[in-house]
């Protein structure tokens, strides 16, 4: 049995979550909440597991006795999800959360299915938590100067015309003095990255500015960002990096070659696509991102988890061509990414849903969290600036486990 009921603002959402398996998605203080599992599954690896997620989803939730009094899309039983970068990987994961609270445009709502009480009770109190104490950092697969000479080797062979971008990924340890408080570090990153999507889904929590696509109905949106500068000190000094970012060759070739990508992807599935001729501003608290919105109508009724399959990976997180892209990062990352910068997001029995790409994240377990950032790498990328792009995105969950 599901049921969905209109409830009074419940104000922050992350205040209402409770127990180890507690998943998010929030944006500008809304969003959704969710915790305990009606159903979970791990998505075996292969090229087709997107459609076996859906198809296991529509199984699942075939047979729900629904009563939803909202009908607004997340509302209903909903699916958190978070699926590796590369499919030959294991621990792509869809769950059905026991318990879901939502809160978007003015209208609040409770999910509850099975025996969980279909009323708002507030959680407990949080306690006041010793703090996670100091964290200390190690290097990951690579250390700082193996990754830039695994840059330099990427811009060998794109000046060679093998491929036009690469997306290098760089991975960091780090270990606190006591378990991490997921609902304080939650807290933390909404608090100064509202415009990004905060999100926890099995143990990858993040921020991050890329909203892969969104599925409302018949309509989809995309957001691409690739491009960035780090903020400055000064409002004049932040203004001339913005501009110089605008004008930058480099950057802007960067972001078309994602923006290509997107468009790629998604003109077979609409009927109709926009796409902006020219990028604008993302300021973000620690850096400005070349952004593109762009949007359509699907021609076919397709669920968000075909439009997600169509889409990954982009050359934001790949590169161009793709494939070639993939496979260089392969030999040159030193690593397997797991769950960074693979989709991660919701969708609800009728199809929509919202879905990012996990950037700006971490992968938790208990003290331990394998930190995560990438570079898209060109043909004129230098390894040192490339290295403090990185170290920049990487800042977001340092701060956040910090206390910052």
């Amino acid at each position: 049995m599901v049921r969905t009921v209109a409830v009074a603002d419940p104000g922050d959402l992350l205040a209402h979550l409770r127990g180890p398996a507690s998943y998010a998605w929030v944006r500008h203080g809304e969003g959704m909440v969710a915790w305990g599992e009606a159903a979970r599954v791990t998505v075996p690896p292969g090229p087709g597991r997107f459609a076996w997620a859906r198809d296991w989803l529509a199984q699942t939730l075939g047979e729900a006795d629904i009563d939803d009094q909202v009908r607004v899309p997340g509302s209903g039983p909903v699916a958190f999800g978070s699926f590796t970068f590369d499919p030959a990987s294991p621990g792509s994961v869809l769950a059905v959360p026991a318990a879901v609270l939502a809160r978007r445009g003015g209208r609040a709502w409770l999910t509850t299915i099975g025996r969980v009480p279909a009323t708002l009770a507030p959680a407990a109190p949080q306690p006041a938590t010793a703090p996670t104490g100091p964290v200390r950092y190690g290097d990951g697969s690579l250390s700082a100067p193996q990754w830039q000479h695994a840059v330099s080797l990427a811009v060998e062979r794109i000046r060679r015309g093998d491929l036009k971008k690469v997306v290098l990924a760089r991975d960091l340890d780090a270990v606190a003095e006591r378990p991490i408080d997921l609902r304080a570090l939650l807290s933390r990153l909404t608090r100064r990255y509202p415009a990004c999507y905060t999100f926890s889904c099995a143990g990858l929590v993040g921020a991050t500015p890329e909203l892969l696509v969104r599925r409302t109905g018949e309509a989809v949106e995309s957001l691409v960002l690739a491009g960035t500068t780090a903020r400055a000190a000064t409002p004049a000094e932040d203004a001339a990096r913005g501009t110089a970012l605008l004008s930058s060759g480099k950057d802007r070739h960067e972001h078309a070659c994602a923006v290509d990508s997107v468009r790629d992807a998604l003109a077979p599935l609409c009927k109709d696509l926009t796409v902006p001729a020219a990028p604008e501003l993302l300021k973000l608290s620690n850096v400005q991102h070349l952004a593109s919105p762009v949007s359509g109508r699907l021609s076919e009724s397709a669920s968000v988890l075909d439009v997600v399959a169509a889409m990954h990976p982009t050359a934001a997180v790949g590169g161009t061509p793709t494939g070639r892209a993939v496979e260089l990062i392969g030999r040159l990352e030193g690593m397997d990414r797991g769950r960074y910068s693979g989709p991660v997001g919701w969708i609800d029995a009728r199809g929509d849903g919202e879905w990012g790409i996990a950037l700006r994240c971490g992968s938790i377990e208990g003290s331990h969290v394998r930190l995560f950032a990438g570079c898209g790498i060109m043909a004129d990328s230098d390894p040192a600036a490339e290295l403090a792009e990185a170290q920049s995105k990487l800042r977001v969950m340092q701060d956040a486990l910090e206390g910052r």
